[in-house]
């Protein structure tokens, strides 16, 4: 399949000696598929929807209800998607779906989601297997807190209960949480982080929670056979 992901961020420039967001998701995504990396804040989207098979939208420290030029544009070439093609979003592609599609995101009062979560599978899609629980590392502050109309919650959590979405209406499906994050740049981008100096204590307990066994590749299996189709 021909992937187009739509790099809606990058990790800090304290963190450059790691992968750009869009390489990250084309690792989880996997070798057997063709990826092109589009900067959407440089105001890279396709001309033609059909020239990408399938589509996915990274993660970003900006968040939806930014002022920022770049948004709008992609909002507009999510609502033109056909709905037929296969569209992934991750953490703000998760959120910028929501709006796009009828949901709502906003800056959670609940607070930063740090380390690694654990989530209850609530509904099994095909390509999903028996799994009851996932544990997947989180780093977000904003959160969709109205689902769009026609779409079916997969996983959530007490401080996440939009964790997972998948859409009825197009072949559409989203996670809040990072599955293309390896280990060692969660750790990284915890222990680097403002939030890390200003309250250490919660700092440490999300570190320390990314020793447990996660599912990242599990859910990235997710992602690849709902992109397949299978």
């Amino acid at each position: 399949m021909r992937i187009a992901i739509l790099e809606a961020g990058s990790p800090p420039t304290r963190l450059a000696r790691f992968p750009s967001y869009g390489a990250m998701t084309a690792r989880m995504i996997g070798p057997a598929h063709a990826a092109t990396i589009l900067d959407v804040r440089a105001g890279e989207l396709p001309t033609d929807p059909d020239a990408f098979d399938g589509y996915a939208v990274t993660g970003s420290a900006a968040g939806v209800y930014d002022p920022l030029p770049w948004i709008a544009p992609l909002i507009g070439f999510l609502r033109a998607l056909p709905p037929g093609k296969p569209l992934v979003g991750i953490c703000f592609g998760h959120q910028v779906m929501a709006e796009a599609y009828g949901g709502r995101a906003v800056r959670s009062g609940k607070g930063r989601g740090l380390g690694l979560h654990s989530y209850a599978v609530t509904e099994r899609a095909p390509y999903m297997d028996d799994a009851d629980r996932i544990a997947v590392a989180a780093f977000h502050q904003d959160q969709v807190v109205e689902a769009p109309p026609a779409t079916r919650v997969l996983a959530a959590s007490a401080f996440t209960p939009y964790a997972m979405l998948a859409y009825e209406d197009r072949a559409a499906l989203s996670v809040q949480f990072h599955p293309e994050f390896e280990p060692d740049y969660t750790r990284a981008l915890i222990a680097g982080h403002s939030e890390a100096q200003d309250d250490p204590e919660r700092a440490r307990a999300a570190l320390v929670s990314l020793d447990a066994p996660d599912d990242r590749h599990r859910v990235g299996g997710w992602i690849r056979r709902f992109l397949e189709g299978k």
